[in-house]
C-alpha cells in the first residue's frame, strides 16, 4: 500500500516518551511497540482510535488536527460542529448561541453535523428494509471501527453500510446551501469539521468507502473550547436574527448521536446493539464472525466509551458530557426521523450520500508474498510461541508473547528481547563459566 493509505492522525512525541508499557497493553490492534526505550507505532495496524492518547501519562501520544488558522484558506468559511461540542458548555440553553460564537471566531456560517447525522439516518431505514442487505448490518459512523474491521475482521467488511458519515453529509449539504444562497463556486468554500477525536481527522485525509471528502478540515474541540467559550460568555452581543438560520439544526435524535446508542435510537431498529469502547466492540465484533448473534439486525459500534462524546479531544469528563446531551435532548421536539426527514431528502442528495467504492482490507498481518513461505513462518512463529513463557508482561516491548513470537519471525525482535529468556540464557553461561573455571584449576 502507498504511504497515503497509511496516513494517521495518531502521532508519537518521542521527546516526550520514556518507554513505559501503558500504551502497548491498552492499544486494541496491538499497534505499539516499545524499542530502544521509545514506543514505536506499527502504522499498519493503528486505528486512530486514541486510546493511547488517554493512556499515556506523558503526553507523548497526540491528536494531529487543523489549526483554527487553517480557515482562512478559503475566502467563505463553514463550521461543522458535532453534536458532541453541545455537552462541553455548561447551561446551555440554547444550541444557536454556539453557532453566533462560532461566527464570531471567523465563519460565514454554521451547519450542524445532526442535519448530516438526520439524513444518515434515513438512508440506514431504507437499507434496512432491503431483505438482500447483510446481517446485521454495521454502522459506518465511527472511522476506528471500519478499520478495526479492516484489520481484524475483514469478513465483516460486507456488513457495514455503504452510508457516508454525519460529517461528510453535512458538509455536502453545507456547501451547496451557501453557494445557492450567496452565489459562490464551490471551490470558495471551506468546511471545517469540530472533532471530538483523530479518527475524523484522519478519515478526512484518508476517506473510507469514497474517493474525496467534502471535508477540508478538523479542528479539535479542545482547540476551540476556550475562545468559544469567551464568545458564549458575550451572548448579549449575538447576532442579527435573520443570520441564524434554524434549518441548519437538526433534530433531537440527530443530536443524539452523540451518545452511544443515538444512532440506533434514530434509525428505529429494535433488534439494534450499542457498544462503546474498542475492545467491548472488538469482543462483539467476534461473535457477529463467529455468528453467535443471528437475530441482530444493525450493530452501531464506536471507539470511544460514551459515544462520541468521549472523544480523546474533548474538554468536557466524558460522565458530564453525556448527560448535558442527553438533558438537550430531552429539552427538544420530540421528532421521528421517518416523519422529519423525507426520503426525498436522500434521494436529492444522491450518490453524495452513499460510498462510491468498497472498503478494502488491510493485510497487515501477511507474513509473506509466496504462500509457502508464509506457511513456514507460520510454523516458526508456533515454534517461538511456545519457546516463550506466556506471561504476556510486555517487558520485551511487544504487548503478547505471541506478538513477540511473531516480531522475532519477521525480524523486528530477538528472542532474547524477553527477559525470562535472557534470564535464563545468563544463567546457563555462568552455571558454564563455572564449569570451564573449574576444569580450568584441574
Amino acid at each position: 500500500m502507498s504511504a497515503k493509505s497509511f496516513l494517521h492522525s495518531v502521532r508519537l512525541d518521542k521527546g516526550k516518551c520514556v518507554g513505559c508499557t501503558g500504551c502497548l497493553k491498552r492499544c486494541p490492534t496491538e499497534a505499539i511497540r516499545i524499542r530502544k526505550g521509545r514506543a514505536t507505532i506499527i502504522d499498519e495496524l493503528c486505528v486512530d482510535c486514541g486510546e493511547c492518547i488517554r493512556v499515556c501519562q506523558q503526553h507523548a501520544k497526540i491528536a494531529v488536527t487543523d489549526p483554527l488558522s487553517s480557515i482562512n484558506r478559503f475566502k467563505y468559511k463553514i463550521a461543522l460542529p458535532a453534536p458532541t461540542l453541545y455537552g462541553q458548555f455548561k447551561k446551555l440553553d440554547d444550541i444557536s448561541g454556539i453557532s453566533r460564537g462560532l461566527m464570531r471566531m471567523g465563519f460565514n456560517d454554521v451547519f450542524d453535523v445532526s442535519r448530516g447525522a438526520d439524513i444518515a439516518s434515513r438512508a440506514i431505514m431504507e437499507k434496512l428494509k432491503s431483505p438482500t442487505c447483510p446481517r446485521p448490518l454495521i454502522s459506518s459512523a465511527c472511522p476506528s471501527v471500519i478499520r478495526l474491521i479492516q484489520v481484524r475482521f475483514p469478513e465483516l467488511l460486507d456488513n457495514i453500510v455503504d452510508v457516508r458519515s454525519p460529517m461528510e453529509i453535512a458538509a455536502t449539504m453545507a456547501r451547496k446551501e451557501f453557494c445557492e444562497k450567496h452565489g459562490v463556486r464551490p471551490e470558495e468554500v471551506g468546511c471545517f469539521f469540530i472533532t471530538p477525536c483523530a479518527s475524523k481527522a484522519t478519515a478526512i485525509r484518508r476517506p473510507l468507502g469514497h474517493e474525496k471528502s467534502s471535508v477540508d478540515g478538523a479542528i479539535s474541540i479542545i482547540e476551540i473550547y476556550g475562545l468559544l467559550s469567551s464568545q458564549l460568555r458575550r451572548g448579549q452581543m449575538g447576532l442579527p436574527e435573520k443570520e441564524q438560520d434554524p434549518s441548519h439544526v437538526g433534530t433531537a435524535l440527530g443530536i443524539g448521536w452523540a451518545r452511544s446508542g443515538g444512532e440506533s435510537l434514530a434509525i428505529e431498529e429494535d433488534e439494534a446493539l450499542a457498544v462503546d469502547g474498542i475492545e467491548n466492540v472488538s469482543k462483539v465484533l467476534e461473535e457477529i464472525e463467529n455468528d453467535r448473534l443471528p437475530d441482530l439486525k444493525y450493530f452501531e459500534g464506536l471507539a470511544c466509551e460514551g459515544g462520541c462524546v468521549g472523544g480523546p479531544i474533548v474538554f468536557e469528563n466524558v460522565y458530564i458530557a453525556r448527560n448535558r446531551i442527553r438533558k438537550l435532548v430531552v429539552g427538544l421536539p420530540k421528532e421521528r426521523i421517518s416523519e422529519s426527514v423525507a426520503l426525498d431528502e436522500v434521494t436529492g442528495l444522491g450518490e453524495d450520500v452513499f460510498f462510491d467504492r468498497p472498503i478494502e482490507p488491510i493485510a497487515a498481518m501477511k507474513l509473506d508474498d509466496d504462500f509457502s513461505e508464509a506457511l513456514k513462518k507460520m510454523d516458526r512463529i508456533e515454534e517461538v510461541r511456545k519457546m516463550l513463557p506466556g506471561l504476556d508482561c510486555g517487558s520485551c516491548g511487544s504487548p503478547t508473547c505471541q506478538a513477540l513470537a511473531e516480531d522475532i519471525v519477521r525480524g523486528y525482535a530477538k528472542e532474547l528481547d524477553c527477559l525470562l529468556l535472557l534470564k535464563q540464557r545468563v544463567s546457563e553461561m555462568a552455571k558454564q563459566m563455572v564449569e570451564i573455571s573449574e576444569l580450568t584449576r584441574e
